[in-house]
Formats: structure tokens, sequence, C-alpha cells
């Protein structure tokens, strides 16, 4: 029986080369092989929202998990390899539901796929599994996929969403068109159709048909139609929250997409708990439609917030992107905050009450804006901004895991920390109950029962992001 602590022991790097890990990709970022391997002396947050739990042990063996529970309960029997885990914890796997596998490169007129970085840095993160909310490249990315499934590359479980529907306002309405553009990327792998700002009601209320008599289901960044239409139409996910919610502008016209800051200009002065929006949270539960947060993206707008931006990016940012990265967030950072912190605090008194309402809310990061927002760092940093925004951070590790699943229909399978399910997990030094911001400190990420060394995969995509 192997028996190891953090940082990695030469007989651990001996494991890995006696219990090479056949199939797992690219082996020189596997710390822990496959096998029996017990977690000890840890602490646990399931996921289910339940407090965490102290000193205890989780036993993986065949991808899954075999045994969780108090160390002084649990015997080690049959294990092949020990951690002991004193002063780290152990949470599910994190489910990113709004991430993408393309940056917009700063100052975020550019748009790359990142095939070769952002699955990694997803995984060093502890993002186990990811819905891409909208692809550039669908082909590309189903190829990518397909490879992670094969072993040849590592990163996340992969649920991919179609590209972009977003019709073109001068052209006429196509609802059959659509319709008909859907039923032919279903085929090809999807599992989620991904509609845009400028898609109309005859347009959304065939996809959303299309879609669900293909098994699919359609979620949104609205906004030519409302939050409150889209869910009596029947869509099952809606993206951001109320703060690309049109319904409420003043001089909204049927089929047309508004300035979204004059939108915001307005949303910014409305009570959450007055009548019109504690009418629209209702409707989106009566409807079970799900919100995915994305607080990350929309804090990066803000110019009195731009210092909490993680440095952690920088370095991997390829020089010529670095650069217009940091003059970006230099420039933000100059110019005064009229509205958008302001409007970051009523996104999440809407989420708060969203969920008490009984909503279903999941979050993910959205690698976009000016690109001040980076896969997987930006995930982690989403967690911290659902703490902030008044959720413990068992709720806050639940929205960004369980709910996720469930949306997915995986909640048997990952999500949470039980007997049974996939070894889908991240160990972090530290403890995120404390302080959330530990969260950030992943030492290794299990997926399927593999331990990845989330330093050894981050070292490895120094100055990556934004290369060819």
């Amino acid at each position: 029986m192997a028996a190891f602590a953090f940082p990695l022991t030469p007989f651990a790097l001996l494991s890995l080369l006696l219990f090479p890990c056949l199939g797992c990709g690219n082996i020189r970022f596997i710390r822990v092989p496959g096998g029996v391997t017990a977690l000890t002396h840890v602490r646990v947050i399931d996921g289910t929202g339940a407090p965490a739990r102290q000193d205890q042990t989780l036993i993986i063996e065949n991808g899954r998990i075999r045994e969780i529970g108090d160390f002084a309960q649990i015997r080690l029997t049959g294990v092949t390899h020990v951690l002991d885990l004193r002063g780290h914890t152990v949470l599910p796997g994190l489910v990113g539901m709004h991430d993408h596998l393309f940056y917009h490169l700063p100052p975020g007129n550019q748009s790359r796929e990142m095939l070769d970085v952002f699955p990694k840095l997803y995984l060093a993160a502890g993002v186990t599994s990811v819905r891409t909310a909208g692809t550039i490249d669908i082909d590309a990315e189903l190829r990518f996929k397909q490879r992670i499934d094969d072993g040849k590359e590592i990163g996340p479980h992969l649920y991919l969403a179609t590209p972009y529907i977003d019709p073109d306002p001068v052209e006429p309405e196509n609802p059959a068109g659509y319709a008909l553009a859907v039923e032919q990327l279903i085929p090809k792998g999807v599992q989620t159709v991904k509609v845009y700002s400028r898609i109309r009601s005859s347009e959304l209320a065939a996809v959303i048909a299309s879609a669900h008599r293909h098994g699919a289901r359609v979620t949104g960044h609205l906004c030519a139609i409302g939050f409150s239409e889209a869910a009596a139409m029947g869509i099952d996910n809606l993206e951001h929250g109320l703060i690309v919610d049109t319904e409420f502008y003043s001089r909204r016209q049927t089929g047309a997409c508004p300035d979204w800051p004059d939108v915001v200009a307005e949303l910014v002065r409305m009570d959450v708990r007055g009548p019109r929006i504690q009418a629209l949270i209702e409707t989106l539960v009566k409807h079970h439609v799900a919100i995915t947060s994305t607080l990350a993206v929309f804090e990066s707008f803000s110019s009195a917030r731009m210092p909490r931006l993680d440095v952690r990016a920088v370095p991997m940012l390829e020089p010529n992107f670095q650069a217009a990265y940091l003059a970006t967030q230099s420039d933000t950072a100059r110019k005064p905050d009229v509205m958008w912190g302001a409007m970051l605090k009523k996104e999440m008194a809407f989420e708060r009450a969203f969920v008490k309402a009984g909503g279903l809310l999941m979050a993910g990061v959205d690698p976009t804006g000016w690109g001040g927002t980076i896969a997987g760092f930006g995930d982690q940093h989403q967690v911290e901004l659902l703490v902030e925004a008044g959720f413990t951070p068992e709720e806050a590790i639940r929205i960004a895991t369980y709910n996720g699943a469930l949306f997915l229909g995986q909640a048997h399978q990952i999500g949470s920390l039980e007997t049974g399910k996939e070894a889908d997990l991240f160990v972090v030094r530290g403890n995120p109950v404390s302080n959330i911001a530990d969260i950030r400190h992943s030492e290794v990420v299990f997926k399927d029962g593999v331990g990845y060394d989330s330093p050894a995969i981050l070292r490895s995509l120094t100055s990556r992001i934004g290369s060819r």
C-alpha cells in the first residue's frame, strides 16, 4: 500500500511508473494513478449544501466513490494508495454551466478556439464537467471531445451546445429554417441548443419545439424577448439572470433588441423585492426555468472592482495579449463606475431571491466580455462571488456542482460526493468554509478516479492563452 501526502513524495512518483494510467491522456500530469485510493483525514464538502464534515476518509475504486465517512469508521481494505490530507478539503468537481472552449481575446473583439488550453485549465481548476453555452466551431469541439473521451487529451467531461442561433434582424423571421438547423445539429452530439439575443418569438417557439422533440434542451442569452415570455414558451434555461432581461425596459419594442447599457441603467433602479421582479421570479419557478449565474464576467465591467481580477491568469496569456489585457484592465479601472458595481449587487440580490423562491440556480464563468474572465479560474471566482452574494460556502458549492448535474440529468452520477457516484472531485489546500478563497488552491483533481496534478497542468500553460 503506497502512502503519500502533499507534496508528492518520491515513492508516489515511483507509483506512477509502476501503475501507469493507460488511456488517460498526457501521463506527465497524473499525480495519483488509477487503483484503490484513500483520501484520509480530509474535510469534506459534499455538494448537497450540508455542513462540511471533518476528519473524513473517501475511498476511490474503479473510478467511483467506494466509501465515504468518518476516518475512525472506514477500513482501508485493499487500498493501494493513501493520501494523508490533513489541512485539505475535498469537494465535488465543479460543473460549469456557462463555459466556453473559445476566448474573447483582449480587448474583446477577437474570438478564438482554445482547445489546446481551456480544457486543461478547466480541469486544473477543479471543473470536471463543462456545459458549453455556445460555440464558434462545433465540429472542432466535437472532435476534441472525442479525443478526451478516447483518453488522447485531458479535460473535463464535455456537454456541448450548438453554435449561437442569432438571426439577422434585417432578415424576415424564419422559424422553419431555425427549427431545421436544430434538427441537423442535434444528431452531431449536442445536448443543448443556444439561442442568442436577436432571436424573435416565432423563431424561439419553433426552436424549442424542435429541440424538445429530439431530446435536447434550450438555453438563451435573450434580448429581443423578455424572460417571462420565454418561460411561457417553454425555454429550459436562461443565462446571466436579471442583468440581461429587457422586459422591464420602458422603451422596449416588440422583436427588437435595445441597447444593453440603457436597459441596465433602468434595471439598477428597480427593487428586487418589488412586485414586478417578484412576478418574474414566480413565473420562472412555475415554469421550471433554471438560471445560470455568471457574476464573474459582469464584475469585470466594474472599475471599482477591477483590482479583484485574477492575477493568476496574466502569465498564461500570450505576451501580445497579456499587454492588451493589462491595458484594457488599466483603462477600465480609470473610468468612473456609474452602474456596473451597483448592477452586480442587484443581480446578486435577484439570484438570492430566485433560490429562496425555489428556483434552480447554476453557475458558470463565460470567458467573454473584454477578456477579463478566464476559463477555470473564473469558475472558482464565481463560487467566491456567490458567497459574497449571501449564500453560505456550502450553498455556493452546491450551486456550482450538484445543481448543474441535476439540470444535465447527471445527478445520479456526478455533482455530489456520495457512495457509488463517479469519482469526479478535487482537493484544495485550506478550508473554503472559513475562507472561500481557498477554493483557488487546487492541488489534485480526480476525474473518473484518476488524480491530475493541478500545479503541473497550470505550469504547462504559461503564455498559452491566445497562442495559435
